[in-house]
């Protein structure tokens, strides 16, 4: 069994559990699992003991919840594994953990037991009815944790590609990209690229009927609630970041055209967005055909458009510059459509369940840049359900606080109740890492700045153990 790195400097007021407790409690666990009854007895009473520790330390002090992100992997099937997991979080104060469910393109569930189109994240011979999934919830359940199941979203991952047709499944942009041919070429050109992101066209019915098999599947563990991550587009690079063009946005697949050209209601309506998404622009010309070809209609309309009295007796160029003007306005409303529409497809069976559904985003994902731009992204979580949780992933770096309660404040001031945000917190106890103040410092600025707050998580063990995530990665069953 692996070990962790030395004890930190004991932070009671975040319900950190005192050095020599920690250790004895790992003692214990080690002979128990050697064969030693009486150890194993005392670690099982250390364990409730300490549960009992948290409970009452995490309603005396803010926050009243505390989370981790982890990750697990196959060797945490091994004997102790999972046992001393949890027990290195809850060491550190944490009353739950968001664990990862779905991403990289791997579920949690058993080989035995996954009606899904993604492999099983154990796939190694005489594990097949592994559930590391349900041993996470009840292990947790046991130290006075809640857990949560933690889902990448719009992001399928490689694997799904080998799946028949999907390929026509995947997010398209105006330029003839795939999300897939995207990340290839950022690759080509140096920029930063996650290799495991596959981004899928909301509005593909084939794929929302995927993810929903997931999510049932999910479900039927009784996590004590999901949050759903990459409810978004690809982020572009450099230039990139911002779509300022209606072929910068990924409404080209055929289901998001399909839909795209149904929101207009009349036939010139139609028409007219049909050739502004092949060109990418109108030309006078446009308006002139147009026009002809529907004559009984006054002017092109589409959903959210009213139709204007001075339409009729406008030159061609100032029908087309508000025609434009209008359609990049639709363009825009129409990619958030597609994020917030998945999200609610997604998000519907969980509510149902009658357990917490969370939505994972950038504070900055859903900015307008400019005069016409918007973050590539185009990630509208001002416009999520007020039921759902928010977790805003506030990674602002500016070598000190301010712009990380800044992010948060910006999400506190859209919420129509401040507790629905849940702040996500990169770093480390008790030292800097990546320009970013330690987990302590970010904490104690939060609190003074939004103490109603009730929920903190920080991403993500791994950082936390990066040793110790690295044996449970890389060992062999």
């Amino acid at each position: 069994m692996g070990t962790s790195r030395p004890a930190q400097a004991q932070r009671p007021e975040f319900c950190h559990l005192p050095t020599h407790e920690v250790q004895q409690k790992q003692q214990l666990l080690v002979a128990g699992l050697r064969g030693d009854e009486r150890s194993m007895e005392q670690y099982e009473d250390m364990v409730d003991r300490h549960a009992e520790f948290l409970k009452d330390c995490r309603q005396q002090n803010w926050p009243q919840n505390q989370a981790i992100w982890v990750r697990l992997y196959p060797c945490d099937a091994r004997p102790g594994v999972m046992e001393q997991l949890f027990d290195m979080m809850v060491n550190k104060g944490y009353n739950r953990v968001y664990v990862e469910v779905f991403g990289a393109g791997q579920v949690l569930l058993p080989q035995a037991d996954n009606p899904t189109v993604w492999p099983s994240v154990v796939r190694s011979p005489g594990y097949e009815n592994q559930d590391l999934l349900a041993e996470a919830i009840a292990k947790g359940r046991e130290r006075g944790m809640k857990v949560y199941a933690w889902m990448f979203s719009m992001n399928f991952g490689h694997s799904y590609l080998q799946r028949s047709g999907s390929p026509q499944i995947l997010a398209r942009n105006g330029q003839g990209q795939s999300s897939l041919d995207y990340s290839r070429q950022l690759s080509i050109n140096g920029g930063e690229v996650n290799h495991e992101e596959v981004f899928i066209d909301p509005y593909n019915a084939q794929a929302r009927t995927d993810y929903y098999t997931l999510v049932q599947s999910v479900l039927r563990r009784n996590p004590d609630g999901m949050l759903f991550d990459y409810i978004r587009y690809p982020r572009g690079s450099g230039a990139d970041s911002v779509a300022d063009r209606v072929d910068d946005l990924w409404i080209y697949g055929s289901s998001a055209q399909q839909a795209f050209l149904q929101r207009a209601q009349n036939r010139s309506g139609q028409d007219i967005i049909r050739r502004f998404l092949q060109r990418g622009y109108l030309t006078n010309q446009d308006v002139v055909e147009v026009a002809s070809l529907h004559p009984g209609e006054p002017q092109p309309l589409w959903q959210s458009l009213e139709p204007t009295s001075s339409y009729g007796a406008a030159t061609a160029d100032q029908r087309r510059v508000y025609l434009q003007q209008n359609l990049w306005r639709l363009a825009i409303a129409h990619a958030f459509q597609g994020v917030v529409d998945f999200l609610n497809t997604a998000a519907a069976p969980v509510q149902s369940h009658g357990i917490p559904a969370g939505a994972v985003f950038f504070p900055e994902g859903n900015q307008f840049v400019g005069q016409t731009g918007i973050d590539s992204r185009v990630q509208p979580w001002d416009r999520f359900p007020r039921s759902m949780e928010w977790h805003p992933m506030s990674y602002a770096t500016c070598g000190g606080t301010g712009c990380i309660v800044s992010q948060i404040q910006r999400v506190v001031e859209q919420a129509t109740n401040p507790g629905q945000v849940k702040p996500v917190l990169a770093g480390d106890w008790g030292e800097r890492m990546n320009n970013r103040p330690a987990l302590e410092a970010q904490m104690l600025a939060i609190r003074q700045a939004a103490p109603q707050i009730r929920t903190v998580s920080h991403f993500a063990f791994s950082w936390q153990e990066p040793e110790y995530d690295r044996q449970r990665k890389f060992c062999e069953l």
